[in-house]
């Protein structure tokens, strides 16, 4: 388990363990600039949220952040100077994954000592967060069309209607021209009906062309799907064209309306809880700061009997021992394993992706090397309870507790699975400022860092930045987003709601050939 307790925080610069041969610059460093708690002066210029060495490293040292491999000194480096990735290499090193020998039963609350939130009970007994009218499509050719009918519904249509959120229209960009069975067919069906089962949806629509590969009846019976009141399909060649199945499909809407109205919410549980861990744009603060807070308040959930969705799986790559550790036995262990396996031999070798090492612009400038880095900080969004089960892409999640869905680093590839999977809440961490939403369900946006933050405050539900500023401890910070997760279950707008995002973030992924 990576060590968070041994933090010192000095003026200029941050030790994350003892054992570290670097530390975090925590204000931009001129040269000359004494770092006192380590004895040394910076001999470069060093960024905010970038490392320096703390001591003398040699080439072909293993360069230890929180104690963990992120690197290797591809020179010798002297102690005060500037450590990135022109001074490091990223080359592959054996990891010990012990599978589960650090698990440890995390002890959950009685029921009537859980937190409680205000939810949708929904017929099958699962919770949602919101109450939304979906309308999905088979295939990019239905796209305009579910737009349209969502459209439809702005602009005072629904003012009769209080306890409705909205009608939103996602679309997406395949469902034809790709495989028509195997693993890319069977991914983006169990999407979309993960989408129709999630509990933030009062009724669904599903809108297809007619000719497309993605064909409604093999979803239906892939899925086990059903007509019923609250879940319509429509064929726009059957209907007669655009204007026609605009026409019914608002019509059908229209259907549901008054029975989606009749939903009010009710006190449940936080167990009912399923959060999906997002991060995007990190940069070198998210391991200090924003990223091992939300791990913190996830503990809290798992003891309150919810569950955590960790995912992005190349942005675990190197880590990933950390977790098989905690695993709850050698089977979920292994689990975990052969979807990197996976990765790193079958879908992603030769190519220039992030689990190969080079991640993106925006983090290298962040201060984040490489993907070990990245990953390091990443990964501590889970918290530090046992890994009770790993999952496939938009598997539905079962199992309370932390839990892996193998996805891409991608965020709204990513988001979309764990909403399919049947997370009703993201929670997402940023360094560099990102503008996400994810409808239907609620998106929390977590800062790294006080700039940060006060410069996108609009975008911002929560600044992490105070640990690092030294206004507040890691208890008090993880109950604030806890309390915060709880205010927004409850239908406390979050700022990315606030503002209309999430209508074009339904992006399930595409793993097959295009043809």
């Amino acid at each position: 388990m990576i060590e968070l307790k041994e933090k010192q925080i000095s003026e200029v610069a941050i030790r994350l363990h003892p054992k570290d041969n670097v530390v975090v610059a925590r204000k931009d460093l001129a040269i000359g600039t004494s770092v006192a708690s380590e004895g040394i002066r910076a001999r470069s210029q060093v960024p905010a949220g970038h490392k320096l060495a703390a001591r003398d490293i040699a080439a072909g040292e293993p360069i230890l952040k929180y104690n963990v491999v992120i690197g290797f000194a591809s020179t010798d480096i002297a102690a005060g100077t500037y450590v990135h990735s022109h001074n490091m290499l990223f080359r592959e090193f054996d990891r010990d994954y012990c599978h589960g020998e650090e698990y440890v039963p995390t002890p959950v609350l009685p029921l009537a000592e859980r937190a409680t939130f205000e939810g949708y009970v929904r017929a099958d007994g699962e919770v949602g967060t919101r109450n939304y009218i979906g309308i999905l499509s088979t295939v990019n050719c239905s796209a305009t069309v579910v737009h349209k009918v969502a459209e439809a519904f702005r602009g005072g249509r629904l003012a009769d209607y209080p306890n409705i959120d909205g009608v939103v229209g996602l679309s997406h960009g395949t469902g034809c021209g790709m495989e028509m069975s195997g693993e890319p067919m069977h991914l983006l069906r169990r999407t979309i009906a993960g989408y129709a089962r999630n509990p933030n949806f009062a009724g669904v629509l599903v809108i297809g062309l007619g000719c497309e590969r993605n064909q409604i009846k093999g979803l239906i019976e892939q899925e086990a799907l059903a007509e019923n009141r609250l879940f319509k399909t429509f064929i726009m060649q059957e209907q007669g064209g655009t204007s026609k199945t605009v026409a019914a499909a608002i019509a059908a809407v229209d259907g549901m309306l008054e029975e989606a109205n009749a939903a009010r919410r009710t006190t449940v549980p936080a167990s009912h809880l399923r959060i999906g861990l997002q991060c995007g744009g990190s940069d070198g603060f998210s391991s200090i700061t924003a990223n091992p807070a939300l791990g913190a308040a996830m503990d809290i959930l798992v003891r309150h009997g919810g569950t955590a969705i960790l995912s992005e799986t190349p942005e675990i790559y190197g880590v990933e021992h950390t977790l098989t550790r905690r695993a709850r036995n050698a089977q979920v262990g292994q689990k975990l394993v052969d979807r990197i396996v996976w990765w790193k031999h079958t879908y992603s070798p030769g190519r220039d992706v992030q689990i190969n090492g080079v991640v993106s612009p925006g983090n290298q400038v962040g201060g984040l090397a490489n993907i070990f880095e990245k990953s390091l900080g990443s990964s501590m969004k889970g918290g530090t309870t046992g890994l009770m089960e790993v999952y496939q892409y938009a598997e539905p999640v079962r199992q309370a507790g932390l839990v892996f869905m193998d996805t891409p680093g991608f965020d709204p590839v990513s988001a979309t699975g764990q909403i399919a999977g049947g997370a009703n809440l993201i929670c997402f961490t940023t360094g560099r400022g990102s503008m996400f939403g994810a409808k239907p369900v609620p998106c929390i946006k977590l800062a790294t860092n006080t700039a940060m933050f006060e410069k996108l405050k609009e975008d911002m539900d929560i600044n992490c930045g105070g640990l690092m500023d030294g206004e507040e401890d890691m208890p008090q910070v993880a109950q604030a987003i806890f309390e915060l997760i709880l205010r927004i279950a409850s239908g406390e707008q979050s700022r990315s709601e606030a503002l209309g995002l999430g209508d074009h973030e339904f992006v399930p992924w595409n793993i097959g050939i295009v043809s």
